[in-house]
């Protein structure tokens, strides 16, 4: 064996005992070697290489713009090209399969494009131009797929594809996401069965105690690679591992599968890069990095969007800043996925022991005043505490003083939020409707009776398009803001994912940071007043690392200012940002 087949080998023998392991290993070698003769183009590229400062990443729908003559994948290709050719790199299409249920995380069949949305030549034609990331819905699948209905009608090669749960079980210790029961019962040929249900009662967990479980798993993913993507998010993947008398969760079983995964993938599409959803708290997201080379390339930044936003609505940056610090990485093969909005809601699950109860609270309430929604799980002791905050971003992140909504407040705040997010370590990621300033869906809540479809309006080309060419819409400032910030970004090694960061304290209001490109040569000063005052104050270039620096020049405007005896005083208004350039 080679030296990836040994670390196979072990993973496989981990997960399902010395009993089982020669014959599964033969199995993945045959889809592995099957893959390999068909398709050979694939190139083994470390992540250090595949990643740098230019990699963007668009979230979105596959049917999240419309046009009446057209499919929806066909139409978002269209905008694509219109308006973010050359801006971002990667298109992340959330699950565009035919599915049930939870806008397509009810997955039928994994293998189909939902033909409501187009078909795989639509998909191709998005890859002309930009990187692909899809999917991989593991932990689940829709009541409705063939997988479930066979093990309903009891077919022998599905009679174990799914965690059965006898009635008399203790499960008062599973970790619930949600505050809907853990097993829902079905009928199936031998009778009632409670079936494992994390998510909703439409939403099956599939059973990886079965090995022909992996076996299927890892041949979708294959096809996925086959089809274009380059990067592949493990949605859920904390859930997939079941173990009586634990809570379920990130589970060492777990860790082993993520490995698991990244070996094959390592074998067959080094260039692929795993990102994994795991929406619990920091330390625990963060092993999901495994040792800096087993486990993901890149993990959800998970703890960030709650984190930006309380530090706008405080105006202080004591918590941000003292967390940012903390953001060390195993490896130069590991980077995180930054956000701010997703298609779901902002976790609070992330934020455990970094913020007081009584400051989480506060942002709970403000999110509730600005139109929001509050999402619950259940606790062991039969009682319930928020897990998530359902709005957009823009209209979460405003002040409750300007009920109006001004707009140059509005734009500005939420630019400075995301340059934020832009200048720390790593990739961001940028929802849809936070690219094109979208603002709450209260009408689609009160259709669809679920609050995350606040942030998940379907939008009509033409009327989009009008907008971002209309001057008084809010949606073309920051569009065009955000178009300004990464073109920077983009052009700045400093941004680099493994360049170097340096978290530091000037004033209450600033957050500031230092980024320094992986060569050594190229810094940039990060100063983003969260505030509604202006800041006069003074960094010491010498303490940050800044020696024998004259002058530098903001990256935004091209303006330079000069220093003195190894000091910059500088001036921000409300919401400015400077990134600096050292000359």
């Amino acid at each position: 064996m080679n030296k990836d087949e040994k670390k196979l080998f072990e993973h496989v023998r981990f997960l399902y005992g010395d009993d089982q392991v020669q014959a599964i290993f033969k199995k993945i070698q045959a889809l592995l070697e099957k893959f390999k003769k068909d398709h050979t183009a694939f190139v083994r590229m470390e992540s250090s290489e595949k990643i740098s400062e230019r990699d963007v990443i668009l979230i979105t729908y596959g049917d999240i713009v419309r046009e009446n003559s057209e499919q929806p994948l066909e139409t978002l290709g269209r905008l694509l090209i219109k308006y973010l050719v050359n801006e971002i790199s990667t298109v992340h299409i959330l699950p565009f399969f035919p599915f049930s249920s939870d806008d397509g995380f009810s997955i039928i069949d994994y293998r189909k494009v939902n033909p409501d949305f187009g078909s795989w030549d639509d998909v191709s034609k998005i890859n002309q131009h930009f990187q692909l990331m899809f999917d991989a819905v593991i932990n689940h699948c829709s009541t409705q797929s063939d997988m479930f209905q066979g093990f309903l009608k009891g077919y022998p090669d599905k009679r174990d594809y799914f965690t059965v749960v006898d009635s008399d079980a203790d499960l008062s210790q599973v970790f619930r996401p949600r505050a809907t029961p853990v097993v829902t019962r079905f009928t199936t040929n031998k009778g009632e069965k409670l079936v494992w249900t994390t998510f909703s009662s439409d939403q099956v967990d599939l059973n990886f105690r079965n090995p022909a479980v992996l076996l299927e798993m890892i041949d979708i993913l294959l096809f996925y690679v086959q089809h274009g993507a380059e990067f592949i998010r493990l949605d859920a993947v904390t859930y997939v591992w079941k173990e009586w008398g634990t809570n379920c969760i990130n589970l060492p079983q777990t860790h082993r599968f993520v490995q698991l995964i990244r070996t094959v993938l390592d074998v067959v599409a080094p260039n692929v890069v795993i990102v994994t959803e795991t929406n619990v708290p920091h330390k625990d997201n963060i092993a999901y990095f495994g040792d800096g080379t087993n486990e993901a390339q890149m993990v959800y930044n998970f703890a960030l969007p709650f984190l930006v936003l309380h530090c706008f609505l405080s105006e202080d940056t004591k918590y941000l800043t003292t967390w940012a610090d903390t953001l060390d990485l195993p490896s130069n093969q590991t980077t995180f996925l930054n956000f701010l909005a997703c298609h779901d809601g902002i976790g609070m699950l992330p934020i455990k022991d970094i913020l007081p109860v009584d400051e989480v609270e506060k942002v709970v309430q403000h999110v509730a005043a600005r139109g929001g929604f509050i999402s619950y799980k259940s606790n062991g002791d039969g009682t319930k505490s928020p897990y998530e905050l359902n709005v957009n971003y823009l209209d979460a992140i405003h002040p409750l003083y300007d009920s109006e909504i001004n707009q140059d407040i509005a734009v500005n705040r939420f630019l400075a939020a995301h340059a934020i997010m832009f200048a720390l370590r790593g990739i961001p990621g940028i929802y849809f409707h936070s690219m094109f300033g979208s603002r709450n869906w209260a009408k689609g809540v009160e259709e669809s009776g679920r609050y995350r479809t606040i942030n998940r309006q379907k939008l009509n080309f033409n009327d989009l398009s009008a907008d971002l060419a209309n001057s008084n819409s809010i949606r073309r400032p920051i569009y065009e803001g955000l178009m300004r910030l990464l073109k920077v970004r983009r052009e700045e090694a400093a941004f680099h994912p493994f360049g170097d960061q340096k978290i530091f304290h000037l004033h209450p209001s600033v957050f500031s940071l230092l980024r320094v490109s992986p060569d050594q040569t190229s810094r940039i000063l990060c100063l983003h007043n969260v505030g509604n005052q202006s800041v006069d104050s003074t960094v010491d270039l010498r303490a940050i690392g800044l020696d024998n620096i004259s002058s530098l020049q903001s990256t935004l405007t091209n303006s330079i200012l000069t220093t003195q005896n190894g000091s910059l005083k500088f001036n921000l208004d409300p919401y400015e940002i400077l990134w600096l350039k050292t000359k």
